[in-house]
This record gives C-alpha cells, structure tokens and sequence, in this order.
C-alpha cells in the first residue's frame, strides 16, 4: 500500500529544496548585478572627475605677457614662464604665470611661500597656508596668472622674502587650488630662480590632498 505520508513529505522536502536553489540562484544573480552596477558607477565617476580636474604647470616662454594690478594701484607685467618678485617698504608683491593643463577649471584656494630650494617629496600644512583674497580662476587649456602678497612689514616671513629676493635667493612657491565645485584638491610647487633681470618660474611638484598620490 502506499505510504501517503512518506510520499507528501518527499513531495514537501523536493519542493523546498527546489525553492531553496531558485533563492539562491536568485540572490547571487543579484548581487552580481549589484556589483556590475557598483563598478559602472565608481567608473562613471571616476570619467566625471577626470572631466573636472585641473592641473596647473608654469606657462610657455612664447605665452604672452600677462598685467595685473593689486590693491595699492601698483601694475605688474609678467611675461610667460616667469614670475615676478617686487619689493617695497610695506609690501612684497609675488606673480607666476602659469598654465592649466588638466581638463577642468581651476580655483585657487591659498598659497605659501618658501626660502631656498625644498629637496624634500613634501608641503607644507594646509593650516599654513594663505587664503586667496582675490578669486582666481584658470580655464582648462589655458594661461592665466596667480597673484598674492606680503603686507605686514614686520612679520617674520615679510622679512625672510624681502631679504632673499635682494640677495636672488630661490623660492618655492607652494599653490593649493582644485576644481570648480571645491574638491579635488591639489598642492603644485613653483621653484622661483632669479637668473639675469627675471625670475624664472618651474612647477617642480605635485601633491594631491582628496585623494592618493600618483607615486
């Protein structure tokens, strides 16, 4: 006779057992697609940042020259590849021409000012560093200028920059700047050396602050 029971329990267990692959096959499909997607995304965002990143270098020599005027009515002219150093009694007036070879906007944030050529891979604390009173901005693919000064005749750094551009000391020239929405950060170095009447200027290093550096 047959064994109704046995035979309903089978039926049960091979069902739940069918239903249990299904769930799984189920759920690693998914978690597949979960991860394709993930990758599409770190992918598709990467290209948008990509789009968006700046990287500014010194200017050409056959870039054209650049006039700026500061607050105190002074004109500078700065021709390409060069920076210009003026010194007064109550102001240190600092230029670079520069040149913006990544492919998004760049905005500059701050700036800090070293004596004597750095031999170190390293830059400065961001707490260190002078906010730009002046919005600067350098289209991709483009030449622009980057200004700033010393106004305060007694601090310690107005004197260490006033006395090394009388003796044609080098400088390095620490720019933090990073893309039109604030983020990607980024620290390039200027060395500035005096040779003849000019100062010339050279971007040396670069230093990524938001994200792991490329060595």
């Amino acid at each position: 006779m047959t064994d109704w029971s046995t035979t309903a329990s089978l039926l049960t267990a091979g069902g739940t057992l069918v239903l249990a692959v299904a769930t799984f096959a189920s759920i690693r499909s998914a978690n597949r697609s979960a991860r394709t997607s993930e990758r599409a995304a770190r992918t598709a965002e990467r290209s948008l940042l990509v789009g968006q990143r700046p990287l500014l270098v010194n200017s050409r020599p056959q870039d054209p020259e650049q006039t700026v005027q500061y607050l105190e009515g002074l004109w500078l002219t700065v021709d390409g590849g060069t920076a210009v150093l003026e010194v007064t009694d109550k102001v240190v007036y600092l230029a670079i021409s520069i040149r913006n070879v990544g492919s998004g906007l760049a905005v500059m944030h701050g700036w800090h000012v070293q004596i004597g050529l750095q031999t170190e891979r390293s830059h400065p604390p961001l707490e260190e560093f002078t906010t730009q009173s002046l919005d600067i901005y350098v289209a991709p693919g483009d030449e622009g200028l980057w200004l700033g000064a010393l106004r305060d005749p007694t601090a310690d750094i107005f004197q260490r920059v006033t006395a090394a551009v009388k003796a044609g000391e080098s400088l390095v020239m620490n720019l933090l700047y990073g893309d039109f929405e604030g983020g990607q950060r980024v620290i390039s170095q200027f060395s500035l050396r005096h040779a003849g009447e000019r100062w010339l200027a050279q971007a040396t290093r670069h230093f990524n602050v938001d994200r792991p550096d490329p060595r």
